[in-house]
């Protein structure tokens, strides 16, 4: 810009701009319109600059706005999982210290209980089937005996991650289970609900919810990994539920204790001396139960501490309490009563796996990289469930290559896409390698699963680019750049004792094969093409400057002789079509070699063979036909230049790119010596 626009520019940016005082300054200091329309002319050439490179800075930053809101989406959607957790976890706080409340309303609930008899079973068992006959698929409930109804109302379902409402339902609380069931929307007769599903009491814990208007008068049910959240009609309703469920769930593990001590088998006949050999061994059983000791504290309330750490994402303290049993019972016999405790804390263990499983799961969130995954698969190997860890592991990560690939933007420039693509696949195996053996170093087993893993992520980069580099059709000398480019990022997984070079290769084999051949129909065509408008000319490259540039070509190919066919005056003692065959000969060997690896030796041969072919053979066919003696000699030259020095290039070139000697072509440039003419004659002799 002139120092009168940047003077201009300034002006105008000033924050004590006056626009009325300006026009009237600029009013009485110019001569008549003239200068008005030339003023105002460099004003509108300002505002098109101004607007101008807005739309740069625009366009220049739109990528970054749009990431820019991607990460405020992510860190609010995590914000609110973490207020979502907070939530939970302040809730059970509340119901424990509820719960601690309750214990002694226990003994005065008893008591009114042996005040007020309530109704006997069998009516309570009347009262079940008569509310289950309303159900449709509830008939098969009354099948278990002595089970009886206890409490039974309406609730409205919400849903957890929204809190919004769902269904309205119908819950049966029964002595040893609770019965969900829908409403149904057209009844038929009796028929009220429709069965929705069944849960042991043992099965899942209830948690209160605080109430935040308008969600008020709600608690949870954990069925972990799931939860359900349903709403009372009132306060009190959702109080009746909180304290009948916690009671009856106590009632159901009372009487379940009672009902294995009445099991246990006593026998008159035991209290008398036997002569059978067999009774020591099974009085020893009795000895060993009294010789467990499991009334420790921290025994005792071991599968509800489970519990808590499950619900409060406390992984490691989990497991930490299940191999603090594991050691103290470790050592002792296997009493009924550890059998007992053995089958509450495996329940409780298939529940941590299954959160563990749902953390690994590729549905969570894949920022992080492999070692947000580090925790579930840590603990996962502490529980014995190191298969099923490194599948998951896996799983998660191809996943997270699957959608990284699948998220990069398609450059126009194909080179520029390889290289990031490259970048982003091979960083990702590297990190994913490198995770994989710090967290599987204990299990030497897992490896065959990583190479398993690697190879089909291997397949599925190798489709991606395939896609951008061979089903486009880019050009040779392209798609030698792009899978140099490959080869290079695969050897640096060599640094880990990986070596995915050669599944790479296989990989690429087919296509690559596909590629040379289209090209070497390529030339062959177009070396046709110039033969059937061949003149047999020398060549006129009008400038000095063009003879040195096609001096340059031919000596980057490898002919360092070329001096000695060129002329004065920009002339070449050699015709248009056999220079233009050299250097797309030359060209395609070069490209073929930064694309060779054994698989493709004999291809990148018989390509080369027919293409030298095709020049040889329309050269004799010239000098046969030819009837002027300076147009043989001219042609006889060219035939020369073609044995003596470009052949003997293509064999040394293509033994120092592949390392061993190419007999086929050695045996070529043998068969097609050049004729030698009889001036005299017409025929030409060998």
């Amino acid at each position: 810009m002139s120092e009168t626009g940047n003077r201009l520019r300034k002006l105008l940016e000033s924050p004590n701009f006056d626009p009325q005082n300006y026009v009237k300054q600029l009013s009485q200091q110019s001569d008549g319109d003239r200068d008005l329309q030339e003023h105002r002319q460099k004003i509108q050439n300002l505002a098109d600059e101004t607007a101008q490179n807005l739309k740069k800075n625009v366009y220049k930053n739109y990528r970054q706005f749009i990431e820019t809101a991607k990460e405020i989406s992510y860190l609010e959607s995590e914000m609110y999982q973490l207020s979502h957790i907070l939530t939970e976890q302040k809730s059970i706080m509340e119901s424990i210290t509820q719960a601690l409340l309750s214990t002694d309303k226990d003994e005065t609930s008893k008591e009114m209980q042996a005040a007020f008899p309530k109704e006997t079973e069998e009516l309570k068992q009347r009262t079940l089937t008569s509310l289950l006959e309303k159900v449709e698929g509830g008939k098969n409930i009354m099948d278990t005996p002595g089970r009886h109804l206890v409490y039974n109302g309406d609730l409205v379902e919400f849903d957890v991650d929204n809190m919004s409402p769902i269904q309205k339902v119908h819950a049966f609380l029964m002595n040893d289970c609770l019965l969900i069931a829908t409403w149904l929307p057209n009844r038929r007769g009796t028929v009220k609900y429709k069965y929705n599903a069944l849960y042991d009491l043992e099965s899942f814990a209830v948690v209160n919810v605080k109430d935040n208007p308008p969600m008020k008068d709600m608690f949870k049910i954990l069925m972990f990994p799931d939860s359900r959240i349903f709403q009372a009609e009132n306060s009190k309703i959702k109080k009746e539920w909180l304290e009948i469920l916690d009671e009856t769930k106590k009632n159901k593990v009372t009487k379940d204790r009672h009902t294995k001590e009445e099991e246990v088998p006593t026998s008159p006949v035991r209290a008398e001396a036997s002569t059978n050999p067999f009774d020591q061994d099974e009085d020893e059983p009795a000895g060993a139960e009294e010789s467990v000791d499991l009334s420790p504290e921290w025994i005792q309330e071991l599968p509800e501490d489970l519990d808590v750490c499950i619900a409060q994402r406390d992984f490691e303290g989990a497991v930490d309490l299940l191999d603090k049993l594991n050691e103290y019972l470790k050592e002792q016999p296997v009493t009924q009563r550890v059998k007992e405790l053995r089958l509450k804390v495996d329940q409780r263990v298939r529940q941590l796996t299954e959160v563990l499983v749902f953390e690994l799961s590729p549905d969570r969130s894949l920022r992080g990289g492999p070692k947000a995954t580090r925790r579930a698969v840590s603990q996962l190997i502490r529980l014995g469930q190191s298969t099923k860890a490194c599948e998951l592991f896996l799983k998660n990560r191809a996943v997270a290559v699957q959608t990284a690939i699948r998220q990069l933007r398609i450059e126009g420039a194909t080179l520029l896409y390889i290289h990031k693509l490259c970048n982003i696949f091979f960083t990702s195996l590297l990190e994913t390698a490198k995770e994989f053996e710090m967290d599987f170093a204990g299990n030497t087993g897992c490896y065959s699963a990583f190479v398993v893993w690697s190879k089909s992520a291997m397949r599925m980069f190798v489709n991606a680019f395939s896609k951008q580099v061979f089903d486009s059709k880019e050009s040779l000398s392209t798609a030698a750049e792009c899978v140099k480019v490959a080869k290079e990022h695969c050897q640096q997984l060599t640094e880990i004792g990986l070596d995915l070079t050669f599944t790479l290769q296989s990989l690429l084999v087919k296509d690559i094969k596909a590629a040379l051949q289209s090209y070497n129909d390529i030339i062959i065509e177009a070396t046709k093409h110039r033969n059937s408008e061949e003149m047999w000319r020398r060549m006129n490259l009008m400038t000095p400057e063009a003879l040195t540039k096609l001096k340059d070509e031919m000596r980057s190919c490898g002919i360092g002789s070329f001096e000695q066919y060129t002329g004065d005056d920009c002339w070449v003692n050699l015709s248009y079509t056999i220079v233009a065959f050299t250097k797309q000969m030359m060209s395609f060997l070069e490209e073929g070699l930064k694309l060779y690896f054994p698989e493709l030796h004999m291809v990148l041969l018989e390509s080369l063979r027919e293409i030298i072919l095709v020049a040889v053979q329309h050269v004799d066919y010239s000098l046969r036909c030819e009837q002027d003696p300076e147009k043989k000699a001219f042609i006889m030259q060219n035939a020369t230049f073609l044995h003596d020095t470009v052949l003997p290039v293509v064999e040394r070139r293509f033994e120092e790119g592949v390392g061993k000697p190419a007999k086929q072509l050695q045996d070529l440039r043998k068969s097609t010596r050049p004729v030698r003419i009889n001036p005299e004659s017409t025929t030409s002799v060998v």
